[in-house]
Formats: C-alpha cells, structure tokens, sequence
C-alpha cells in the first residue's frame, strides 16, 4: 500500500433517513443499479482508501442485507436522528486506535462526486496536521480530510446536521481548498426533485 492508503482511511456517512424523502433510507436509494451506500464505498475505494468505515443509521439492518459492505467496518450510530454531526462523531470514534493517521469524509448522498474528486482531496494527505476540502468555484464542499490533530476538535463542535462545519470554519486558514468543478458534481440527494441526478 502507499503511504496515503495505508494511512487514511475513508469514512462514509450513509445514516440518514430521509426525511424528505418521505422515509426511504438514503443508503437504499438505488444508482446505476445498486444501493447508493454501495456505490459511494466503490468512489473511496478507486480514489485509493483500503480501509473504509461506514457509519449506518436508518435502517441499518436492512442496509446490511441489501448492500455489499464487503471488508468495510461497519459503524451503526443509534443517534443518527439527531443529524450528520452524530454520524460524524460516530465515525470518527470508531478511527481511534484504528491505526489511521487522518480521515477522507464523503457523504452517501453525494453521487455527482466521483473517484477523481475524492482522489484530488486524499493527495493533499501529509500528516496528522492534514486539513483539505474539496472546493466547486472556490465554495468549500466535500469529500474533506481531518488529519487525527482535528478530530477531538471536530467532534466537539459537531452538533445537529453541522458536522464539522464550525471547525472547518473557525480553522479556515489552515483548510487547503482543492478544486474539483471540473471532474465532480456536489449536488445533495435530499428532495424527491434531487431523485432525478440517480441513474
């Protein structure tokens, strides 16, 4: 493995119930003929993430039945009603004496962000300092990567549907914005009108 594979390890947020969409679990949201938790494990996966973890929230059990997580460690976040910064919490917790020196964050409901973006943001990986986002015309979106020395902090200020917003924010003088407008889509799955991005 390289140096970045090795030492970052992929986290994807797939706990959301969707709320406005009536229920459906985002995870089963079914793109290119296959669950959108499976098809966002395979972005981390060809962007060069060996080890994932995927943090399931809604529907959990059923998620594991529908959907190949094969060698992914499976996070189940009992508060992910609570919003996206419960799941990230979640997730970041499960990384702690993992191993792995940072974390590349994508989100399930992402699927206009392909390997190419999340590959741009993992080769920004250095070290444990490491801070990055991926940008679309200079606006700060995803995937991002939080360097082990940000997690605590993250976690912290991670409340409600914010995740690391408020870090992110506070700390924007030390993010390095890589740009991705060209190769990648940051459009939310979260209306039954955003349903018409799924193929």
């Amino acid at each position: 493995m390289t140096r970045c594979e090795d030492q970052v390890t992929g986290l994807l947020l797939a706990a959301g119930g969707g709320r406005r969409l009536g229920g459906r679990p985002k995870a089963l949201l079914q793109h290119r003929g296959r669950p959108l938790v499976e098809h966002a494990v395979g972005v981390l996966r060809a962007a060069g993430c060996a080890r994932l973890h995927v943090v399931l929230g809604a529907a959990a059990g059923t998620v594991l039945e529908r959907a190949r997580l094969d060698g992914c460690a499976v996070v189940t976040n009992p508060d992910w009603e609570q919003g996206m910064g419960s799941s990230l919490r979640a997730g970041l917790d499960s990384l702690a004496g993992s191993g792995a020196r940072a974390a590349l964050v994508l989100l399930v409901d992402q699927p206009g962000i392909g390997a190419e973006a999340a590959g741009r943001v993992l080769a920004t990986y250095r070290d444990e300092t490491s801070l990055a986002a991926a940008s679309y015309e200079g606006v700060r979106g995803h995937p991002v990567l939080f360097g082990a020395a940000h997690w605590a902090g993250i976690a912290a200020s991670a409340t409600g549907d914010q995740g690391a917003r408020a870090y992110l924010r506070a700390h924007a003088q030390d993010v390095r914005l890589v740009e991705c407008g060209d190769v990648a889509r940051p459009y939310d799955i979260d209306t039954e009108a955003d349903l018409s991005h799924l193929e």
